[in-house]
């Protein structure tokens, strides 16, 4: 697992996300060592592009992060493919992600895509949330993703090829049933951390599938752990604690940054970082956990300075471009519902590249 890309989760008053990169960190790395600016919001990417990339070019963003749903209400399988690695099955839709690649070239973006959820048809007719029965199909999938974003992949004899796709995630907050379950099993007696298991299956399978096409062109991200777990098994809502997950994944196969990082070291190597969901919700619209707008503002510019100066963190993505109208949802965007900006919209548009 040398070369595997290993995520895990950063604990701030929202949520983050911390992955290790496929190569191997240098000892010494230069004062010009890339550091991406990047932004994950699938609400302006993939159902409002015609709005949301502009945006996104208009902030600056070097990366997108966006989810390549294998299965569930947008899933790109629906259907079970008869090839399953050929990007050209009819079984196969992938539309919105097309556009969502050429709009993201168009603005000169680099696509981030994680690989989630599973069809009814790999899992026994369970719900996206659960792993699929065998994890080749998985592989297969991701083998199939990644000619179709090799950037050499031509839809159509009419098109040109599509632009090429070169970072990769597995999966999405592993240690969340609501991602991945069930999160424990018991076995003669006692508890098993199922999703770690499951887990080490499905990021294998992608890191397979993606490097199976790509080779060294790309790099695969394992993890992405929600930053809370309970590790109660017998709770009506179990989860794994980030670390407490990341040891688990450690002996099945695969709040504070020098604990994480240190806690990495010790079971991986050093690997360099990126962090891939993070934010700060305000107030309004937020009363219990949001924070001012002026506050939001400074805590990212906070935030990025940190992550720069951490010479293992190669990429930071900010979680929202446009707060949630749910308001048991996230508002950590630069706008609010009404589409007014607040601060932060300027301080991120105005972070060092």
């Amino acid at each position: 697992m040398s070369k595997k890309l290993i995520l895990l989760t950063l604990a701030t008053i929202l949520v983050a996300a911390l992955i290790s990169a496929g190569a191997t960190a240098g000892r010494k790395q230069s004062a010009a060592r890339p550091f991406s600016v990047g932004i994950y919001d699938d609400g302006m990417t993939l159902a409002n592009p015609d709005k949301g990339f502009p945006i996104l070019h208009n902030l600056r963003a070097q990366v997108v992060r966006i989810t390549l749903w294998w299965g569930g209400p947008i899933g790109v399988a629906k259907k079970q493919p008869k090839n399953p690695t050929n990007p050209a099955d009819p079984a196969y839709n992938w539309d919105a992600y097309d556009r969502a690649v050429q709009d993201a070239a168009k603005y000169k973006i680099k696509v981030l895509f994680s690989i989630v959820g599973t069809p009814a048809w790999a899992n026994g007719g369970r719900a996206a949330r659960y792993a699929p029965t065998r994890p080749v199909a998985l592989q297969n999938f991701a083998t199939a993703a990644a000619k179709r974003y090799s950037g050499t992949f031509e839809p159509t004899t009419d098109e040109p090829a599509l632009p090429a796709v070169r970072l990769w995630l597995a999966w999405n907050e592993p240690n969340n049933p609501v991602f991945l379950s069930p999160q424990y099993r018991k076995v003669s007696g006692r508890w098993f951390p199922q999703s770690a298991y499951s887990y080490v299956r499905i990021c294998n399978a992608i890191y397979n599938g993606v490097h199976s096409v790509q080779h060294g062109a790309a790099k695969v991200a394992c993890g992405a752990t929600d930053p809370r777990g309970n590790n109660q098994p017998r709770s009506r809502r179990a989860s794994i604690s980030p670390l407490a997950f990341l040891r688990s994944v450690k002996k099945y196969g695969l709040r504070h940054i020098g604990v994480l990082t240190k806690e990495l070291s010790r079971l991986y190597g050093k690997k360099p970082l990126w962090i891939t969901e993070y934010g700060y919700q305000t107030r309004p619209p937020d009363r219990t956990f949001g924070v001012a707008w002026k506050t939001q503002a400074r805590y990212l510019a906070q935030a990025y300075s940190i992550a720069r100066k951490n010479p293992r963190i190669q990429m930071m993505i900010w979680f929202l471009v446009k707060d949630e109208s749910r308001l048991a949802g996230w508002q950590s965007g630069f706008f609010t519902t009404a589409g007014k900006r607040k601060p932060s919209y300027y301080t991120f548009r105005a972070l060092k590249h």
